[in-house]
């Protein structure tokens, strides 16, 4: 892979910062930063691009990313390299990466006519106004993006405000710059015009509010408090915004769960991409009458995850993002074990394998005073509780500010539906920790409470990038009295016609 090449199609004239390999701790790459100057002409660049793009006819639209999907399959190997030197995941993780961008880019491509044709709607006198409603791109897009997902979450909410007609640009983390020009790179071969997708580097503290200052809309993920900051920003602007935030999500395991297969998903959920994803499970339920058993299966399925600092297939867990991260990870860990916490498996750091790896770990006896009861760790630590009720662990899982992903194992899919209505989460996997929802995308997603504003993925997920335009023709008559008629007589004629209409059954 060109890195140089790709690194100096960046408009960043500002200070270099060095980029370290998780694996290694070594310096991967010196990344230049945006100054505001150079913010400014990549915005300027967009709306100058944006009216060509809004008028070129959605089925072109949706080849291009036909193509890119084709392309993203074919250079698939280059990109999970990059990845994986990027942030230190798995590759199966980087992998469900590609996966999950590929899914998006053909859904909607293919979905993108429909959401985006005029409709018609009835008038305020049924055959005498006729009205469409249209929906028209608000311009150009801030996206946001973390470290954690760097193609997920760089180009799958890019997607939908491209096939709206919007301009975008991306801020990716300073980590994860490198994967989000190499999809600027590809989106350009599979014949994007310039302007449409690009990107800027720096720190989200110095850039990130030169974003949201020069945008029309902004779609941000990251944690609670940064998005509390990015909310406020968009209100004083008076432009939309969506975001998904921070989550504390909980897995319930009901008594008559398969034991072995609640486990493995337990593994799944709580530890793929070592745990650094907002829809990860940190909390387990686990009804009394089998958590012992649970426990020695979750142990064993845990310990035999395998952890390797190498580029390439065979790991189970990968480096955590960088010293940071492991130190809060670290804490939370050290925080509970002082306050009597038990550790069953792992909690410790494995800097014989790479500078960041921390161990696969599962907590038990954990209690409110501890961080890692409330706080969001982000990383390969979960706690287990035993509960004595169904009602119990639907109440302790909703015990919280978060509401973002729940998860249920249950081999009663009828009763945990019924569950899954009472837990206030935006998406709820019924034996499956994530994927089952996060993957269908003609579905919404997105948090409830502190977790998030509105939603990614389904109709919504490209709707918002737009707004509705109303346009109402009169075609005979009008509101005024005609032939001559009082406004008393005219007053009563539409009283009359209200009643008809009403009686027709019209809205």
């Amino acid at each position: 892979m060109d890195s140089d090449r790709l690194l100096s199609s960046l408009l960043a004239s500002g200070h270099t910062t060095d980029i370290i390999e998780p694996f290694t701790g070594a310096t991967l790459y010196s990344l230049p930063t945006s100054t505001e100057d150079d913010i400014d002409a990549v915005f300027g660049e967009a709306r100058r691009a944006q009216k060509m793009w809004a008028d070129t006819p959605v089925s072109v639209r949706s080849a291009i990313m036909l193509r890119f999907h084709d392309a993203l399959l074919n250079e698939r190997q280059a990109i999970l390299d990059l990845v994986q030197r990027e942030t230190g995941k798995a590759r199966k993780d980087a992998n469900e990466e590609v996966l999950d961008v590929c899914i998006t880019a053909r859904h909607y491509a293919r979905d993108a006519r429909r959401l985006l044709r005029p409709r018609r709607r009835l008038g305020a006198l049924p055959g005498l106004v006729g009205v469409v409603e249209r929906r028209v791109p608000f311009g150009v897009v801030g996206v946001i993006a973390p470290w954690n997902y760097p193609l997920t979450l760089a180009i799958s909410d890019a997607i939908p405000a491209m096939m709206a007609g919007n301009c975008v640009v991306v801020k990716p983390d300073v980590q994860t710059t490198l994967s989000a020009l190499w999809i600027a790179d590809l989106l350009q071969r599979a014949g994007l015009p310039p302007g449409v997708f690009s990107v800027v580097a720096g720190e989200g503290s110095v850039v990130g509010p030169l974003v949201i200052d020069r945008s029309d809309y902004v779609m941000f993920t990251g944690s609670t408090a940064v998005g509390r900051r990015v909310a406020a920003r968009c209100g004083e602007l008076l432009i939309g915004c969506s975001m998904e935030l921070g989550g504390k999500n909980a897995m319930i395991v009901r008594g008559d769960a398969d034991i072995a297969a609640a486990a493995a998903l337990a593994c799944r959920a709580s530890f793929s991409n070592s745990g650094q994803l907002c829809i990860s499970m940190e909390r387990i339920y686990v009804d009394q009458s089998i958590v012992d058993e649970f426990l020695d299966a979750f142990a064993r399925r845990t310990q035999a995850l395998r952890m390797s600092a190498q580029i390439g297939w065979g790991a189970d867990v990968g480096s955590l993002i960088s010293q940071r991260q492991r130190d809060r990870v670290a804490a939370h860990v050290e925080n509970a074990m002082s306050l009597g916490a038990n550790v069953i498996v792992g909690g410790e750091p494995r800097p014989d394998i790479g500078p960041y790896f921390f161990e696969p770990t599962i907590l038990t006896g954990v209690h409110e005073d501890m961080e890692v009861c409330r706080v969001e760790t982000f990383g390969p630590v979960v706690s287990v509780y035993p509960v004595g009720s169904d009602a119990e662990a639907v109440a302790r899982a909703n015990d919280t500010e978060y509401g973002l992903n729940a998860a249920i194992a249950s081999r009663d899919t009828r009763a945990a539906r019924a569950m899954a209505r009472s837990l206030r989460a935006g998406t709820v996997n019924i034996n499956e920790g994530y994927a089952a929802a996060w993957a269908s995308k003609r579905a919404p997603m997105g948090g409830m409470g502190a977790s998030g504003l509105g939603r990614r993925h389904g109709d919504e997920g490209l709707r918002k990038y737009t707004e509705s335009q109303t346009i109402a023709t009169q075609r005979a008559l009008g509101f005024d009295p005609p032939f001559g008629w009082s406004d008393e007589q005219w007053g009563d004629t539409l009283a009359q016609a209200m009643a008809f209409m009403k009686n027709l059954g019209l809205k």
